[in-house]
């Protein structure tokens, strides 16, 4: 096998890594919300990210998050091809997530509204859960500690946004729940590039 055919398997494999993972964090918080387990969502969901940091993080870095990917994109964390190509894996992710979901339960019935309010709470969430990502990807946080901050973060973003909107951060989980709209696309977006200039800034 030559060079070439070496890289593009690692590059196919990256783009696997997340479709996986962004699957797993999307599927297990679809069934969480549609009351498939006695365990709290937001619990859930950072203990899934935790485990795919671990996991698939030395494949892919596992953003699992397509906000995540654009503030990381943003910070020149990783280039545009593959930035690009992390999107569509992990948005296939949660697609594939909302079909099973669909197949398996009753899907969780959710409000989604565009509001300010609700766009602030996506932003801040988001930024907290971008801020552990930027610590790991600076090399800040120490490796061993990697899912353990950037699960806590997603913890703690989700504890902060809940008192304002439906504490998704990640539109493609926002696809598999059923709470997908343009404040869930693009506040979690706003949110990661803010916090992530702000940690390169700070670091530097």
């Amino acid at each position: 096998m030559d060079l070439l055919s070496i890289m593009d398997l690692m590059s196919i494999k990256k783009y696997a890594a997340e479709f996986i993972g962004t699957f797993v964090l999307a599927f297990t918080v679809s069934l969480s919300l549609a009351g498939q387990f006695p365990v709290p969502t937001g619990f859930l969901a950072a203990l899934a990210l935790g485990i795919g940091v671990y996991t698939v993080g030395a494949i892919s870095g596992a953003h699992l998050n397509p906000a995540v990917t654009i503030g990381l994109a943003s910070i020149g964390k990783i280039g545009l091809k593959d930035a690009g190509l992390y999107l569509v894996s992990q948005f296939l992710g949660g697609g594939l997530a909302l079909l099973l979901t669909h197949l398996t339960t009753s899907p969780a019935a959710l409000q989604v509204a565009n509001s300010g309010v609700v766009f602030q709470g996506e932003v801040f969430g988001t930024a907290v859960l971008a801020l552990g990502v930027a610590a790991v990807f600076c090399g800040k946080a120490p490796a061993a500690a990697s899912g353990l901050t950037i699960g806590g973060a997603l913890l703690v973003g989700i504890s902060i946004a809940a008192s304002f909107s439906n504490a998704v951060l990640n539109p493609a989980v926002a696809l598999a729940i059923g709470s997908f709209n343009l404040t869930y696309l693009f506040a979690p977006i706003v949110g990661s590039i803010i916090a992530m200039q702000i940690y390169r800034w700070v670091q530097s």
